[in-house]
């Protein structure tokens, strides 16, 4: 026991030829709880033990990498610090843009917000979701979150939203 509650990595957790961090911590005992997960950005995000430590591999794709943090490694912190409601509060919003329809993955888009005229809240997407581009996580103000098979849904459609920064 190293007196540790928490290990994060970040990049080498998915499965190419220099993803390496997923075998070396097996290679140490670490039971791996889940990897590679069915949302938009941040598949190959990782959770696991070693021993009482619990281990979080973030995708090294920083845009991936930030919002794996701010879903998985923000609420465990708060519960490993005692918080009784250590998950973020999600918010109706109606959309500002057209969306398509979704995969089979759980998509979280980076959005700016705004006001109606009667003061309801509008998430409108940024123009690019590609998870490489920083800036436009920069600009973003909240994550519209998707489910898995999610209809194509019209702007002014409900929706659900997490306001960054959380």
């Amino acid at each position: 026991d190293l007196g540790v509650d928490l290990l994060v990595t970040t990049g080498g957790a998915s499965a190419g030829d220099h993803d390496l961090v997923k075998g070396a911590l097996e290679a140490e005992g670490t039971t791996i709880a889940f990897w590679k997960i069915a949302m938009r950005p941040g598949k190959p995000m990782m959770h696991g033990h070693l021993g009482p430590m619990r281990v979080i591999g973030l995708p090294g794709n920083p845009v991936s990498s930030y919002v794996c943090a701010v879903l998985f490694m923000v609420p465990l912190i708060r519960a490993l610090c005692g918080m009784s409601e250590p998950r973020h509060v999600r918010e109706p919003a109606l959309l500002g843009a057209d969306l398509s329809a979704n995969d089979q993955r759980e998509d979280y888009l980076r959005a700016t917000l705004s006001h109606d005229q009667t003061g309801r809240q509008i998430a409108t997407p940024v123009d690019s979701q590609d998870s490489s581009l920083l800036a436009r996580l920069a600009t973003a103000e909240a994550l519209i979150v998707r489910p898995a098979f999610a209809p194509a849904a019209p702007a002014g459609s409900p929706c659900v939203i997490l306001k960054l920064p959380l």
